[in-house]
Protein backbone atom coordinates (compact mmCIF):
# COMPACT_ATOMS: atom_id res chain seq x y z
CA UNK A 1 0.00 0.00 0.00
CA UNK A 2 2.81 2.67 1.05
CA UNK A 3 4.40 1.88 -2.51
CA UNK A 4 0.88 2.63 -4.58
CA UNK A 5 0.86 5.80 -2.49
CA UNK A 6 4.42 6.84 -2.84
CA UNK A 7 3.91 6.29 -6.78
CA UNK A 8 0.53 7.93 -6.76
CA UNK A 9 2.21 11.16 -5.15
CA UNK A 10 5.40 10.87 -7.61
CA UNK A 11 2.97 10.71 -10.70
CA UNK A 12 0.94 14.05 -9.21
CA UNK A 13 4.20 15.91 -8.13
CA UNK A 14 5.43 15.02 -11.91
CA UNK A 15 1.80 15.80 -13.37
CA UNK A 16 1.00 19.10 -11.43
CA UNK A 17 4.90 20.54 -12.39
CA UNK A 18 4.52 19.60 -15.88
CA UNK A 19 3.96 22.24 -17.94
CA UNK A 20 1.99 21.64 -21.04
CA UNK A 21 3.79 21.71 -24.31
CA UNK A 22 1.41 21.73 -27.10
CA UNK A 23 3.54 18.68 -28.90
CA UNK A 24 0.07 16.52 -29.59
CA UNK A 25 -0.85 18.13 -32.69
CA UNK A 26 -4.20 18.32 -33.46
CA UNK A 27 -7.03 15.21 -33.86
CA UNK A 28 -9.67 14.39 -31.73
CA UNK A 29 -6.85 13.16 -28.66
CA UNK A 30 -5.67 16.88 -28.49
CA UNK A 31 -9.28 18.11 -28.62
CA UNK A 32 -10.82 16.03 -25.33
CA UNK A 33 -7.90 16.40 -23.10
CA UNK A 34 -7.48 19.99 -24.19
CA UNK A 35 -6.52 22.52 -21.65
CA UNK A 36 -4.93 19.98 -19.48
CA UNK A 37 -1.51 20.42 -18.08
CA UNK A 38 0.91 17.48 -17.97
CA UNK A 39 2.80 14.60 -18.86
CA UNK A 40 -0.63 12.01 -18.43
CA UNK A 41 -2.89 14.41 -20.66
CA UNK A 42 -0.69 14.32 -23.45
CA UNK A 43 0.32 10.77 -23.29
CA UNK A 44 -3.88 10.29 -23.13
CA UNK A 45 -4.00 12.73 -26.38
CA UNK A 46 -1.50 11.36 -28.44
CA UNK A 47 -2.46 7.85 -28.02
CA UNK A 48 -6.26 8.57 -28.77
CA UNK A 49 -4.80 10.17 -31.90
CA UNK A 50 -2.38 7.36 -33.04
CA UNK A 51 -5.19 4.51 -31.77
CA UNK A 52 -8.25 5.94 -33.82
CA UNK A 53 -5.84 7.71 -36.22
CA UNK A 54 -8.10 10.57 -36.95
CA UNK A 55 -5.32 13.18 -37.52
CA UNK A 56 -5.08 12.61 -41.13
CA UNK A 57 -8.87 12.88 -41.11
CA UNK A 58 -8.64 15.93 -39.18
CA UNK A 59 -6.50 16.97 -41.21
CA UNK A 60 -7.58 16.66 -44.83
CA UNK A 61 -10.68 17.69 -43.70
CA UNK A 62 -10.26 21.02 -41.03
CA UNK A 63 -11.46 19.06 -38.29
CA UNK A 64 -10.69 18.14 -35.35
CA UNK A 65 -8.57 21.76 -34.37
CA UNK A 66 -6.51 20.91 -37.55
CA UNK A 67 -6.41 23.51 -40.46
CA UNK A 68 -6.11 22.88 -43.67
CA UNK A 69 -3.05 25.79 -44.56
CA UNK A 70 -0.96 23.09 -45.67
CA UNK A 71 1.80 25.39 -44.16
CA UNK A 72 5.46 23.46 -43.14
CA UNK A 73 8.42 25.06 -40.57
CA UNK A 74 10.52 26.71 -43.85
CA UNK A 75 13.04 24.80 -42.61
CA UNK A 76 11.71 21.45 -42.09
CA UNK A 77 10.65 22.49 -45.75
CA UNK A 78 13.22 23.51 -47.15
CA UNK A 79 15.24 19.89 -46.13
CA UNK A 80 13.21 17.65 -47.77
CA UNK A 81 12.60 19.79 -50.85
CA UNK A 82 16.29 19.62 -51.15
CA UNK A 83 16.56 15.70 -50.08
CA UNK A 84 14.01 15.56 -53.32
CA UNK A 85 15.27 17.81 -55.67
CA UNK A 86 19.19 17.26 -55.20
CA UNK A 87 19.93 16.59 -58.91
CA UNK A 88 17.68 19.36 -60.40
CA UNK A 89 19.24 21.99 -57.96
CA UNK A 90 22.87 20.92 -58.63
CA UNK A 91 22.02 21.56 -62.45
CA UNK A 92 20.03 24.61 -62.00
CA UNK A 93 22.48 25.97 -59.32
CA UNK A 94 25.32 25.81 -61.76
CA UNK A 95 23.74 27.70 -64.35
CA UNK A 96 22.36 29.88 -62.14
CA UNK A 97 18.35 29.59 -63.52
CA UNK A 98 15.95 27.08 -63.41
CA UNK A 99 12.66 25.75 -62.59
CA UNK A 100 14.11 24.16 -58.94
CA UNK A 101 15.49 27.05 -58.14
CA UNK A 102 12.52 28.81 -58.37
CA UNK A 103 11.11 26.13 -56.06
CA UNK A 104 13.52 26.98 -53.64
CA UNK A 105 12.97 30.11 -53.75
CA UNK A 106 9.62 30.05 -53.46
CA UNK A 107 10.41 28.30 -50.37
CA UNK A 108 12.41 30.75 -48.74
CA UNK A 109 9.64 33.73 -49.35
CA UNK A 110 12.48 35.32 -51.83
CA UNK A 111 10.68 37.92 -53.25
CA UNK A 112 10.31 38.67 -57.11
CA UNK A 113 12.77 41.97 -56.82
CA UNK A 114 15.78 39.83 -55.02
CA UNK A 115 15.68 36.68 -57.09
CA UNK A 116 17.74 37.30 -59.85
CA UNK A 117 20.31 38.03 -56.73
CA UNK A 118 19.38 34.96 -55.25
CA UNK A 119 19.91 32.72 -58.26
CA UNK A 120 23.33 34.96 -58.89
CA UNK A 121 24.54 34.06 -55.55
CA UNK A 122 23.87 30.34 -55.58
CA UNK A 123 25.45 29.74 -58.77
CA UNK A 124 28.66 32.02 -57.87
CA UNK A 125 28.70 29.46 -54.56
CA UNK A 126 27.94 26.28 -56.54
CA UNK A 127 31.26 24.90 -55.52
CA UNK A 128 30.80 25.42 -52.12
CA UNK A 129 27.20 24.42 -51.42
CA UNK A 130 27.52 21.17 -54.22
CA UNK A 131 31.08 20.61 -52.45
CA UNK A 132 31.71 16.85 -53.59
CA UNK A 133 29.65 14.32 -55.57
CA UNK A 134 28.39 12.58 -52.21
CA UNK A 135 27.27 15.98 -50.65
CA UNK A 136 23.97 15.47 -48.45
CA UNK A 137 20.90 17.84 -48.47
CA UNK A 138 21.93 18.56 -45.21
CA UNK A 139 25.07 19.97 -46.46
CA UNK A 140 23.55 22.10 -49.52
CA UNK A 141 20.89 23.76 -46.92
CA UNK A 142 23.98 24.58 -44.80
CA UNK A 143 25.58 25.92 -48.11
CA UNK A 144 22.10 27.99 -49.38
CA UNK A 145 21.94 29.47 -45.60
CA UNK A 146 25.59 30.20 -45.72
CA UNK A 147 25.60 32.07 -49.04
CA UNK A 148 22.29 33.95 -47.68
CA UNK A 149 23.91 35.26 -44.65
CA UNK A 150 27.35 35.92 -46.39
CA UNK A 151 25.30 38.44 -48.83
CA UNK A 152 23.90 41.61 -46.53
CA UNK A 153 20.86 42.21 -49.32
CA UNK A 154 20.11 38.41 -48.98
CA UNK A 155 20.72 37.46 -45.08
CA UNK A 156 17.25 38.25 -44.25
CA UNK A 157 16.70 34.95 -46.11
CA UNK A 158 18.44 32.39 -44.32
CA UNK A 159 16.38 30.22 -42.18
Amino acid sequence: MKKRLIAAALLGTVYATSAHADSTGCGLGSMVWDGQQGIAPQVLAVTTNGTSGNQTFGITSGTLGCEQDGVIQSSAQLGMYTGSNMDALARDMSTGSGESLHGLADILEVSAEDRGRFFAALQENYASIFSSSDVTAEEVVQGVKETLKSDAELASYAV
